[in-house]
């Protein structure tokens, strides 16, 4: 399934602890937190399964949000492609499609990456659309205020129960595609209790990006988690000097002036940075090939 994390990898081995798998992802993801609470910047994690409507969610918050004067800003993850990236800045959202390659989420250095040369300090909310996947991105801190699952009523009303581990890490649930109720054979108080069985805090919101159905209750939620985010008086680049995941040394200037080209892409990486230098806990899965590369750095 996917390279970077090994799922789905028959040949496991046992490796001794020497550090949390994910410590290296946590300290970039804290940086980007770092850098998202300096420029007063609201940062969401939009995860969902192909197809749920993330996308269109994104579209309709638009429309919607445009009477607010709210600028918005994306960047939105494929294994391959920029469409949905080309979508959004049609849609009037300065965006950067990431492309994964054989990633199937996304992680902290891969947005960190995509924050250069884009404007994103120019925005009051910014969207990480993450790969389509109910799996893994559950468990990959991108520095991100809120996680927003999006859950399409067309994927079935048992959906929460298989897949617990996303719904847990949700602040907040849209259900998609709820014009298409009328015609479906489809219960949703079914959807609603099973959300309210593996969600600590359950917090639904049904909407239509088709026909705007539940979008002010959508745009009301974002209004009152975008005003416990302070931005700075006046805003300016921050300009620091840090070693990355890649070993490289350098300063940069995240605050870009310009709108970006639409959809630029950072291209295909098959690996976040780091990922074969994570030490695994003894017991859980880790591929042969993932230890021969350790070996060899």
């Amino acid at each position: 399934m996917c390279t970077t994390c090994g799922c789905g990898d028959p040949e496991i081995v046992p490796v001794a602890l020497h550090e949390k798998i994910l410590a290296g992802n946590d300290r970039a993801a804290a940086h980007n937190r770092e850098h998202f609470l300096e420029q007063g910047v609201l940062a969401l994690n939009l995860m969902g399964s192909p197809g749920s409507g993330k996308t269109a969610v994104l579209e309709a918050t638009a429309r919607a949000a445009s009477s607010r004067g709210w600028r918005l800003g994306a960047v939105s993850a494929d294994l391959a492609t920029d469409n949905d990236a080309r979508r959004l800045e049609r849609a009037g959202i300065p965006s950067k499609a990431i492309t994964t390659g054989q990633a199937c989420h996304l992680d902290a250095d891969l947005v960190h990456r995509s924050l250069h040369g884009f404007p994103w300090q120019a925005t009051d909310v910014f969207f990480i659309e993450n790969v389509g996947n109910l799996v893994c991105p559950a468990i990959y801190d991108l520095g991100q205020r809120a996680n927003v699952v999006v859950l399409s009523i067309t994927e079935g009303e048992d959906k929460p129960l298989k897949y617990p581990v996303m719904f847990k890490a949700a602040d907040l649930v849209l259900l998609t595609k709820c014009d298409l109720a009328p015609h479906l054979e489809v219960d949703l108080r079914a959807i609603h209790d099973a959300i309210s069985r593996v969600m600590p805090r359950p917090q639904v919101i049904e909407v239509s990006a088709r026909t705007g159905q539940g979008l002010d209750g959508w745009i009301d939620w974002l209004d009152q988690l975008r005003r416990s985010v302070k931005r700075p008086s006046e805003a300016r680049a921050h300009v620091h000097d840090h070693v990355h995941d890649h070993g490289e040394g350098h300063g940069h200037d995240h605050a870009a002036t310009a709108r970006p080209s639409p959809a630029k892409a950072t291209g295909k990486r098959a690996a976040p940075a780091g990922a074969a230098r994570r030490a695994r806990p003894t017991g859980t899965k880790a591929s042969a090939r993932g230890r021969a590369k350790h070996r060899r750095r």
